[in-house]
């Protein structure tokens, strides 16, 4: 039968619906619902030749991926065996009408207490790749995490040729302590926190460390295939270069989407964001380490600047002579300030096709992220004010330090109607224009505390400039907005500049992400449509600024119908 052209053929127009109704149909019978049960406890788990009790899911360190094709759905009950409150994040995915399953404590849901429980239900719409899980309460997600991999629909297929095999590859950071203990300690006395004693791969540091030689991780590959790295930067507050000695990636996707494919040596992810690689097992036979280590942008501040390994193995390497060991061959990794590479890769993204970008805007904000510092209030105690010259560290966006409620989430007074819970008046520009990343007066250190959203309508065309601030310190800001992919339009250095930097946008094929990395003393621009109602959190994904108060929220209003509105509560929605 030749194909149908609507058109030409009256017979077709009448066939084309119920084609596609019997398409939809089908694609929804081959859809699964897949149910898990998440056990959050404290584990014995050994690391750098101690043990400590680590709070895992299902006794795992990371804890279990969860694999599925796009449209289907998940059932995942959370129960809270651990001594804290608890949250489960899907990062990345888009929720669509089903906010109270997002997970940030107290925006969407208040936390599941000790002892509790709480199924998270939604389905997966027209998203495909590699997300990931963690936990949204304080520094929980420094263990608390997990690969979320989203095949295409059954009978679908990759856009580049099938790998032989796939290997999720969390990046991510180890204390040799609780890390809950450092942050406390660290929002007690004002103070920045104590860095990660390590960075890990599939929660291994490596044998660049004490005690990690025998465990570290081994990468399989076979002479000639071509293999499927899904490389997560789960670590709680630092962006990662990540390399493989002697072997070039090709980048295929990123947060969930594909992008045109490009080749690199080397990769740099903030956390929050993911990229899909190939690699082509195209070098002698042998063992080469695969390596993570930081990317550092903030001038003067302390980090962790360790190196994380595992090992790509060639199944038909040469065993070594009896008594003799052979070391893997040593990668080339960029400095740890190299942001030239850092801009380079981040820059290189595109969609894989041309895409509907808005062009008519109805929204337009401009917002800066950074970090401040507060003078302490007359007598306070030198132990609470042991930031910079006596202060106490803190963040913000347009000068607005974001204070989490305590009674109510936020996505639950909304959908009450509870008042005094929250405001709707977070500025759409700072309250004052200066020079952002040059030197910024002391009065505008000190930001406001308060719990600001700002008010969209359903189907809103949005534009956001993220404007880098060097406040207290330039540095690379990971920004992630929760419930909706964006496209990254421009991102450049120094100050935006409407009348110049418009020019530079790319309202063809822009890379659609979750999660931007705001360039060191610059800035980004993103665009998406307000078509999910609910209240989404927007902010930093190095854990310590979004304590400091570094992040906003959109209330997106409902639309027309059932189906552009938010559903409604779940009845084991957690209570404060």
């Amino acid at each position: 039968m030749k194909a149908c052209n609507t058109i030409a053929s009256p017979l077709c127009s009448l066939l084309l619906p119920i084609l596609l109704v019997f398409a939809t149909a089908l694609s929804l019978a081959n859809a699964k619902t897949y149910y898990h049960d998440f056990v959050v406890q404290a584990t014995p788990v050994k690391r750098l030749c101690k043990t400590h009790n680590t709070i895992t899911v299902n006794g795992q360190y990371p804890g279990p991926s969860l694999e599925v094709n796009n449209g289907d759905s998940l059932v995942i009950n959370v129960v809270n065996r651990a001594r804290y409150n608890l949250t489960i994040h899907w990062h990345g995915i888009r929720q669509i009408r089903t906010a109270w399953s997002d997970g940030p404590e107290f925006i969407t849901q208040c936390p599941i207490r000790p002892g509790g429980s709480y199924t998270y239900r939604f389905t997966i719409q027209g998203q495909e790749g590699t997300l990931w899980w963690h936990a949204h309460s304080s520094w929980l997600r420094a263990t608390v995490y997990g690969a979320l991999i989203i095949r295409p629909k059954e009978g679908d297929s990759y856009p580049f040729p099938k790998p032989k095999r796939e290997t999720p590859i969390l990046l991510g950071e180890w204390w040799d302590a609780n890390p809950m203990d450092v942050i406390r300690q660290a929002m007690r006395t004002g103070a920045a926190p104590n860095v990660s004693d390590a960075y890990t791969i599939n929660g291994q540091p490596g044998d660049f460390y004490n005690c990690s030689s025998k465990d570290t991780v081994i990468v399989p590959i076979d002479s000639g295939e071509t293999n499927l790295l899904r490389v997560i930067n789960s670590g709680l507050n630092q962006q990662l270069f990540f390399t493989v000695a002697n072997h070039t990636l090709t980048v295929v996707g990123a947060d969930a989407s594909y992008v045109k494919p490009f080749t690199t040596s080397v990769l740099m992810l903030g956390p929050g964001q993911t990229t899909d690689v190939l690699i082509s097992a195209n070098q002698p036979p042998a063992r080469y380490y695969i390596a993570a280590r930081a990317y550092a942008s903030a001038q003067g501040a302390p980090f962790d600047n360790t190196t994380t390994t595992a090992i790509l193995e060639y199944k038909t390497a040469p065993c070594p002579a009896k008594g003799l060991s052979v070391n893997p061959v040593l990668p080339s990794l960029p400095a740890f300030n190299d942001t030239a590479t850092a801009t380079a890769f981040t820059t290189s993204f595109r969609s894989p096709s041309k895409v509907q970008v808005p062009t008519e805007i109805d929204e337009s904000l401009f917002i800066t992220v950074g970090l401040g510092l507060n003078n302490c209030p007359p007598g306070t105690r030198a132990r609470n004010c042991q930031g910079p010259n006596g202060t106490r560290f803190t963040a913000s966006m347009n000068n607005v330090s974001f204070v989490l409620p305590s009674n109510f989430s936020l996505l639950q007074a909304h959908h009450q109607g509870i008042p005094g819970v929250f405001t709707t008046d977070f500025p759409a520009a700072p309250p004052v224009k200066v020079d952002y990343t040059g030197n910024v007066s002391r009065s505008q250190w000190q930001p406001v505390p308060g719990t600001k959203v700002y008010k969209l309508k359903y189907g809103a065309r949005v534009q956001v400039v993220l404007q880098g601030t060097s406040i207290f310190t330039a540095e690379n800001h990971p920004i992630h907005l929760h419930g909706y992919d964006f496209y990254i339009l421009a991102e450049g250095f120094g100050n935006f500049n409407s009348k110049k930097d418009t020019s530079k946008f790319n309202l063809v094929d822009p890379p659609l992400r979750n999660t931007a990395s705001v360039p060191v003393g610059g800035w980004a621009v993103i665009r998406f449509v307000a078509d999910n109602p609910g209240i989404w959190i927007m902010h930093c994904h190095l854990d310590v600024h979004i304590g400091w108060g570094l992040a906003m929220a959109f209330l997106v209003e409902n639309g027309v119908g059932e189906l552009e509105a938010l559903q409604a509560p779940p009845a084991d929605l957690p209570q404060c």
